[in-house]
């Protein structure tokens, strides 16, 4: 066997054991949920997370045993990469095969050399027919009876809980079906049928079986039931969603990933986008945890773009940052974070605790509230595609991270995040109405953080985002920390009018000490959303409530964090 076709059969076998670990971690969801093991679920989670890294970092010093001198000669790698696209070419999940061996060269070559010579720059395959493989979905006609229906769903997807009313649920479900599809219209003569993914969504404290409906209207319409206890242990259904706005939310870029049973992830993904058109194939697929694959996938959809648009990349609108340089693509939804060398005053952290902060938030529960980021090394442009006012932004603040040659920019170090319009910027022409209903969300985002024991840190109003769908999320991680690190203090009255008068505290400033009461001032300049704020979350000046939503972290208490709104549940008496 020649030196290249070991090689490649090493890293097909690393794959081989990444995937397995990834599925064994995945298919331990439905246990974990069954069981209520709620802490089990924040770790498993994490310990999937780590799974991908370790197993590339345990093949490196195999590969390097194997290959002796020639593990960094790139004659290898291209024989290699011939040979090990002929190994997976009958794989139904050839696609994560590709980024996995992509991540073993990046690491062999410190990012250096990526063409379609050496990596997977493009796939190997560029169809493919998941049709012709195992079909993940069930399908049921409907014979003009939706309570019937519906029954015979949900005794098809029982667990081994039981539910606390099933009777009621159906009811409910079915209602929900006829007033928000149907609503009173004469059914059409084509056939109804339902698909129902067969893998279960599992995330955090709930599960979520998904289908679409076909032949009421033209496009498949989505739904998603969640799953989740009562306290008394037993189940039941809290709502049906099927708005495609309301179901993209669920699968939002701002949660953490689902754990679904994804042998065949393509499947998967084929699936959620015929009911999801509007949502790239990358973001799907880090929805369901594949997200170094997503790292590829947004990697070809942006090249794709560039080379089908013209537009100048472009410093982002808004308060330039005093830790990151952002820039971005106006015809494309995501924005480019660099760190710069030095940042701005008050700023202390440093380059290497801001990437701390950025791992964090990949890891930790994102409870819809911060956006999910790409890491990108030594990623190249084209030199054409940047604005001269962007050149010298990034040459002013963070030459380290530049190379540029006469045909591209090469970063070295860049985050890549979903682009939303900064909080601050949307209250600018916002209406009456639209800013009681941001000042609510911004509070809610707050509060769903605290609840997931994240505090932001710098609460300003640039520092949050307005999705498409009006959600506010947060952006900014270089102070960000965990809740229950803070000491939440309340300002300590003056003993004199020295002390009143002064122009600094008059009073001890421990690192962690945070003062609620100074949170007014995010407001300054904007009377209008203060009163919005003040009315709606006003709580939050005190710190008492802070010191509350410790307390319950202390406990151990895991609090719901429902991805759609509170007014989509059903009405239920709950013990």
């Amino acid at each position: 066997m020649s030196t290249s076709r070991q090689l490649a059969r090493t890293i097909v076998n690393g794959f081989h054991s990444m995937f397995a670990d990834f599925q064994n971690i995945t298919l331990g969801a439905r246990a974990r949920f069954e069981q209520q093991d709620w802490k089990g679920i924040q770790q498993a989670q994490a310990d999937r997370l780590e799974i991908y890294k370790s197993k590339v970092d345990q093949l490196l010093p195999l590969l390097r045993n194997l290959a002796g001198d020639h593990i960094h000669n790139l004659a290898t790698w291209h024989k290699m990469r011939q040979d090990y696209a002929q190994l997976i070419s009958q794989y139904s999940n050839f696609e994560i095969a590709e980024s996995f061996y992509n991540s073993v060269f990046c690491k062999v070559f410190a990012h250096q050399h990526i063409t379609n010579d050496y990596a997977f720059v493009l796939s190997s395959r560029h169809k493919r027919n998941t049709r012709s493989e195992l079909a993940t979905f069930s399908s049921y006609e409907f014979n003009g009876q939706i309570n019937e229906l519906v029954a015979k769903i949900l005794n098809d997807y029982e667990f081994s809980t039981p539910f606390s009313d099933l009777a009621y649920d159906v009811k409910q479900i079915a209602s929900t079906v006829i007033a928000q599809l149907i609503d009173d219209q004469p059914l059409p003569n084509k056939p109804i049928t339902v698909d129902v993914l067969e893998p279960i969504f599992y995330r955090n404290k709930g599960a979520y079986l998904v289908g679409r409906i076909n032949g009421i209207e033209d496009n498949p319409a989505p739904f998603v039931l969640p799953f989740l206890y009562q306290s008394n242990g037993t189940l039941y259904i809290d709502t049906l969603i099927t708005d495609p706005n309301e179901v993209s939310v669920i699968f939002s870029f701002t949660r953490s990933y689902f754990m679904v049973d994804s042998a065949v992830p393509a499947q998967i993904v084929e699936f959620l986008n015929s009911v999801m058109p509007h949502k790239k194939l990358y973001e799907l697929y880090a929805s369901i945890g594949f997200r170094k694959h997503a790292k590829t996938d947004f990697f070809r959809d942006f090249m794709d773009h560039l080379e089908h648009s013209n537009d100048p990349l472009i410093i982002a609108p808004g308060i330039k940052g005093m830790v990151m340089s952002v820039f971005v693509l106006p015809s494309y939804d995501i924005v480019f974070k660099v760190i710069k060398d030095k940042f701005t005053p008050p700023k202390q952290v440093t380059k290497a605790i801001v990437k701390q902060k950025y791992q964090l938030v990949t890891k930790h529960d994102r409870a819809g509230r911060m956006a999910d980021t790409q890491e990108f090394k030594a990623m190249r442009f084209p030199k054409q595609r940047f604005s001269a006012e962007l050149i010298e932004e990034l040459l002013n603040v963070a030459a380290s991270q530049l190379t540029i040659t006469d045909d591209e920019v090469i970063i070295e170090h860049l985050y890549t995040e979903r682009r939303m319009e900064p909080l601050n910027l949307y209250l600018r022409t916002a209406d009456d109405q639209q800013i009681i209903s941001a000042m609510d969300e911004y509070g809610n985002a707050i509060k769903q953080l605290a609840a997931a024991n994240i505090f932001p840190g710098d609460m300003l109003l640039k520092n949050f985002g307005v999705t498409r769908h009006g959600r506010v999320v947060f952006y900014d991680y270089d102070e960000i920390c965990h809740l229950t690190e803070c000491n939440f203090r309340k300002i300590p009255l003056p003993r004199n009018e020295q002390e009143e008068m002064a122009s600094s505290p008059w009073y001890e400033v421990r690192e962690f000490d945070v003062f609620p009461e100074q949170f007014r001032l995010f407001f300054s300049g904007n009377p209008k959303a203060k009163k919005a704020f003040d009315d709606l979350h006003g709580d939050l000046y005190e710190a008492e409530t802070w010191q509350n939503m410790q307390n319950q972290l202390a406990q151990g208490q895991i609090v719901d964090v429902f991805p759609y709104r509170q007014r989509k549940r059903f009405t239920r008496q709950l013990p």
